[in-house]
């Protein structure tokens, strides 16, 4: 357990253990701002013991609507200063605090279909034209594509200005970058489209306008989908060449998980019913293969639940950082009982009822049992 409770660097950041708490969208802004109510969930987060928190997602343009009315923004220099006090906030207990940028893509369809308005992806998809994705979408302009790129930099100068530690870059999870990289839903034949160079060509973009804005030192990370969830998507060897070309280019971490998303749970990020050890950390063998092809720290996240089993994926390398979500809904001082010598197993069950509720508009919470994070 003693090598999860040492510190490491990311880039020029020093890290005091090796918990990661993955992005988790809350539900909990108002009016677009950073929440009192936010506020004291990251305070209990760090409180908590989590060497480095990433926030939920903020989004970085105005070209498309947000997915939900209570998720953050970052769409200009008003949504500073809440950032500022989260940041503070997490500061006081020692953690750092990451926060993530992104973009829906076409998974903002949801709120503009009763409006009439397609929403944007790298290509048009009609309604009923592909099993995995109910919904349809328009194919972006280039111009809009690179209004999105300077988004994507000018929020990030916004969470340095803000005194937070990194910013995470979301390229998972069936939002835009995962649909840029996925040939499924890139079937562009311009220099966005067709082969997996050009499919990647925003993940470039995107990090040389962060990097502009934010220096040679600042951590910039990325989560990434190397494959998706469902046959006939992307396919793990293109997403690691992904992975390794990403690497190269200057992201400083990257934290390992899936792209686009099936039909069912077992086809998504929150695989469910993780109660069982060999349902545990279901994107272990491929971040162990980033890992070995980069240099880079890498987060393995996905259904991490027996310490010993974290233990062993740090030391034999897998991984340098062990990313936790669901765990931390319900026990947000998990590791800091770790810390203190009770090496128990969580006690989440990963019935994913949190999910579901935050879906209908709820804030994040256990809904099993009374948690530190209501």
């Amino acid at each position: 357990m003693k090598i999860l409770f040492t510190p490491t660097k990311i880039g020029a950041l020093e890290v005091n253990n090796r918990f990661v708490r993955s992005a988790t969208y809350d539900a909990g802004a108002e009016d677009s701002r950073v929440s009192d109510w936010q506020i004291n969930l990251y305070r209990t987060l760090a409180r908590g013991g989590v060497g480095l928190i990433i926030s939920g997602i903020f989004h970085v343009t105005d070209l498309v609507a947000k997915i939900a009315p209570t998720q953050n923004l970052l769409t200009n220099d008003e949504f500073i200063p809440g950032l500022k006090r989260l940041a503070v906030a997490v500061h006081e207990h020692g953690s750092k605090l990451a926060v993530q940028l992104y973009h829906p893509g076409r998974e903002a369809f949801r709120r503009l279909k009763p409006l009439g308005i397609k929403t944007p992806g790298p290509s048009a998809i009609e309604e009923g034209e592909d099993p995995y994705f109910e919904g349809s979408c328009r194919e972006m302009t280039v111009e809009e594509i690179w209004t999105t790129v300077k988004g994507f930099g000018e929020a990030a100068a916004r969470v340095q200005e803000a005194g937070c530690d990194a910013v995470q870059i979301h390229g998972a999870h069936a939002y835009l970058m995962a649909e840029f990289l996925s040939p499924r839903s890139n079937s562009r034949n311009d220099e966005w489209g067709g082969e997996l160079n050009n499919r990647l060509k925003i993940h470039r973009e995107i990090y040389k306008a962060v990097r502009e804005k934010v220096g040679p030192d600042y951590p910039v990370m990325i989560k990434l989908g190397v494959a998706d969830g469902f046959p006939g998507g992307l396919e793990f060897k293109e997403g690691l060449d992904s992975a390794v070309q990403l690497a190269e280019l200057g992201y400083d971490s990257i934290e390992v998980s899936q792209g686009l998303r099936g039909t069912k749970w077992a086809q998504t990020e929150f695989r469910d019913k993780i109660v069982k050890r060999e349902r545990e950390a279901y994107f272990r063998d491929w971040a162990r293969q980033v890992k070995e092809r980069t240099t880079v720290p890498v987060m393995m996240v996905g259904g991490l639940r027996s310490l010993d089993l974290m233990e062993k994926v740090v030391e034999s390398k897998e991984a340098d950082f062990v990313s936790l979500c669901r765990p931390l809904i319900k026990e947000p001082n998990l590791v800091t009982s770790w810390r203190d010598g009770q090496p128990r197993r969580p006690t989440c069950i990963s019935c994913n009822k949190c999910f579901e509720n935050v879906l209908s508009g709820s804030r994040l919470r256990c809904m099993l049992k009374k948690s530190g994070l209501h």
